[in-house]
């Protein structure tokens, strides 16, 4: 199996990237392809999802083990398949999504692209509880006075980033790091989350 790729990133498409790898091209679907767009002909290494069928050979990209980890789980549920998998990576908060499975949250699942009644079911029988190692559910999601002012920074953080150029997912992927910010002035977080969005 291909666990990752490292070459020059020499395209972006709009759901795909391409990697050379020693003058080899490969073709990696991502979830939101654009998000590698700063290492645009430079060397890159993305994490990868080889899927192999009797028909089809395919690279699923990531851009943590995180998002691959959360994809694998979400391939292995009943009509879940890896399009699915990427249309729901797409548009998720990954901690948020977690969190709505452990809540069994069906109707908040049922937000998601591709996900009815039966499979958010599904995903709830077969993934809550099994999520740990993605990100740690914890007492945080309970508000108190100072998590508020918090994020509220975020909030006009947030609506400034957008003002940018950067899209809800983009912002959405750095959020639980923002919202850790002991801080409530809006510049300062925005240089934070610039900080962590060019690192990713």
């Amino acid at each position: 199996m291909i666990a990752y790729i490292k070459g020059i990133l020499v395209n972006i498409h709009e759901d795909a990237v391409i990697v050379d790898v020693q003058g080899v091209g490969y073709e990696v679907f991502c979830a939101a392809p654009f998000v590698f767009q700063a290492s645009l002909h430079n060397e890159i290494t993305i994490n990868t999802y080889h899927y192999v069928r009797e028909d089809t050979q395919v690279l699923y990209g990531f851009r943590d083990q995180d998002e691959k980890l959360l994809f694998t789980k979400l391939i292995s549920v009943s009509g879940i398949g890896p399009k699915g998998a990427l249309a729901i990576l797409a548009s998720i908060d990954t901690q948020g999504f977690i969190e709505a499975i452990e809540r069994e949250d069906d109707k908040f699942l049922t937000s998601f692209p591709g996900i009815g009644k039966k499979t958010a079911r599904q995903i709830i029988l077969d993934l809550k509880g099994k999520l740990s190692a993605i990100v740690s559910i914890s007492a945080q999601s309970a508000e108190s006075k100072p998590s508020r002012e918090v994020s509220k920074g975020v909030q006009e953080a947030q609506e400034a980033l957008k003002s940018l150029g950067y899209t809800e997912r983009e912002i959405r992927s750095i959020t639980p790091e923002l919202q850790k910010e002991n801080s409530n002035n809006t510049d300062e977080i925005v240089r934070t989350a610039l900080a962590l969005l060019m690192r990713n």
